[in-house]
């Protein structure tokens, strides 16, 4: 799950107003979150929570919180399909630290106005087990100490999950872990210890995962990438293996890290009206993965804490706010797209734009694959991507995740004056990849992999509008270009496009 690391974040310039809705299948017409002004985004669930019922719904199992334990107990004693109406004030589980409340089947849990579900630093898990279509709404849950890459709410990845206004924050690990069909809405995951949410499911698919109208904030409290250097394993949410995810309408600001990163052979991703701004790393990395649709999302003033640290120890990898690291549409690989479209989104003052990047060393049984031996979709078994077989077709392609088919188009890519604070290091757009060199028996040694990204793998910018003193880094680290020679051969990028240098002003 790693990869080469990433910029940050500086002032905003002139941000677009985008306001409106967005139609989502299945559930009529919704608010964007994006901001209708440049001051005040959508999706403002933290500091505005929603209130539950003040009285339990006919049929409810009444929840007292003077009771220690009693929503475990109730659970246990009551049949699947009940509905729980915890009352007003803090609830608590037995001082066990694997107390937990296990659901079944169908379970509905509500939080009257102030329910809270507190872990008070003891309890591990707040809501575990296999049991599918369980809801939480309208409930805080706090305080609990899941252990890195585990989970507080939905600790075991069961499927069809509901989590809908309802705040999961200052626990230790994941707030939420993720089953197949789960349904993230209108929450407020905020100042976990590892992630908002870890979207993994250890067995089975994880399929048609949808995340609308959140705020998540403040994520990674822990800093778990100091804590183990090269983890890969922190931000606002982390997506491992999901086939179908529908991301859109949230506002994902201040992580410690990344703010959405999808690690290790995701698919099917629309990432859409999205506000993802502040984030110490990029707003989205995208890696080892396939086919996605990313529009119409605002990206601002993310990057600069993790950029201006790997500047300043002289590591000058142009790590985009939009990072898409060994990923590429594939067609083979069934989607609702057969490519990475990237169209209709705002990157305002970030520390720097979008780099396409390919690690010419990364690959199915190499040593520099970091994803814990992870092979491709295209592979039906890592141990066939050896020599000989690998250094010819089809094994040569298909052993590796090839950063192929990304079109990237009808984008504002906007630099303010705080440029000048980087010169040479922020406001670069990046298509490359590195010398090849290891293992001994690769078939990718040389320049091999960096022609390919650069000239072969239908990689295109256009129909762009640049404005600020852009630059280009292309085929490999040491060669930054202007715009001129970044269009002209053999390069031929951005055709259609305008460039405005100047101040950074944007009028829209």
């Amino acid at each position: 799950m790693r990869r080469r690391t990433l910029s940050l974040a500086w002032p905003v310039a002139a941000l677009l107003a985008l306001a409106g809705c967005v139609s989502t299948p299945g559930t009529g017409t919704v608010p964007s979150a994006v901001p209708s002004t440049s001051a005040a985004p959508v999706a403002r669930v933290c500091a505005a929570p929603a209130a539950g019922p003040a009285q339990a719904p006919a049929g409810a199992v009444t929840v007292d919180p003077a009771v220690v334990g009693d929503l475990a107990t109730k659970t246990l004693d009551s049949p699947p399909h009940t509905t729980f109406w915890l009352r007003p004030g803090t609830h608590t589980l037995k001082p066990d630290r694997y107390a937990q409340v296990v659901p079944k089947e169908g379970d509905v849990y509500l939080g009257a106005p102030g329910a809270v579900l507190d872990g008070r630093k003891v309890n591990a898990y707040a809501f575990s087990g296999p049991a599918t279509g369980v809801v939480i709404r309208d409930l805080t849950v706090q305080h609990f100490v899941a252990p890195p890459d585990e989970g507080v709410v939905n600790h075991d990845s069961a499927d069809g999950w509901v989590i809908d206004h309802a705040t999961v924050q200052e626990n230790s690990g994941a707030g939420l872990m993720a089953g197949a069909h789960q349904q993230v809405r209108d929450s407020c995951l905020r100042a976990n210890g590892q992630y908002g949410m870890n979207a993994y499911k250890g067995t089975g698919a994880l399929t048609g995962l949808v995340l609308e109208g959140n705020e998540i904030t403040g994520n990674n409290t822990d800093d778990w990438e100091h804590r183990r250097p090269g983890c890969g394993c922190s931000g606002g949410v982390k997506f491992w293996a999901v086939n179908g995810a529908d991301v859109r309408g949230n506002w994902v600001h201040d992580n410690r890290g990344a703010g959405l990163w999808a690690d290790t052979n995701n698919n099917d991703f629309l990432i859409e009206d999205n506000v993802i701004e502040a984030n110490d790393g990029p707003a989205l990395i995208y890696e080892i993965s396939y086919n996605a649709v990313i529009r119409n999302n605002t990206i601002r003033r993310n990057t600069w804490v993790e950029g201006r640290a790997y500047a300043d120890r002289g590591d000058d990898f142009p790590y985009g706010s939009v990072y898409v690291s060994e990923s590429g549409g594939e067609p083979r690989i069934p989607a609702r797209t057969n490519k990475i479209d990237i169209y209709g989104n705002l990157l305002d003052d970030n520390f720097s734009g979008i780099t396409l990047w390919e690690n010419a060393d990364r690959f199915c049984n190499s040593p520099a694959n970091t994803s814990s031996g992870d092979c491709t979709l295209l592979v039906k078994s890592a141990g066939s991507c050896v020599r000989p077989g690998i250094a010819a077709a089809p094994l040569y392609d298909d052993c590796r995740w090839r950063t192929q088919r990304v079109d990237i188009h009808d984008n504002r890519f906007v630099l303010g004056a705080d440029a000048a604070e980087c010169p040479g290091s922020c406001g670069r757009m990046a298509l490359l990849s590195n010398y090849g060199t290891y293992p001994d028996w690769s078939p990718y040694q040389g320049d091999r992999v960096a022609d390919a990204i650069t000239f072969k793998q239908q990689n295109v910018w256009h129909d762009n509008l640049y404005v600020g003193p852009w630059s280009f880094v292309v085929h490999d680290a040491s060669q930054t270009i202007d715009y001129a020679r970044w269009r002209d051969t053999p390069y031929q990028q951005d055709a259609g496009s305008t460039y405005r240098p100047g101040d950074g002003d944007y009028d829209g």
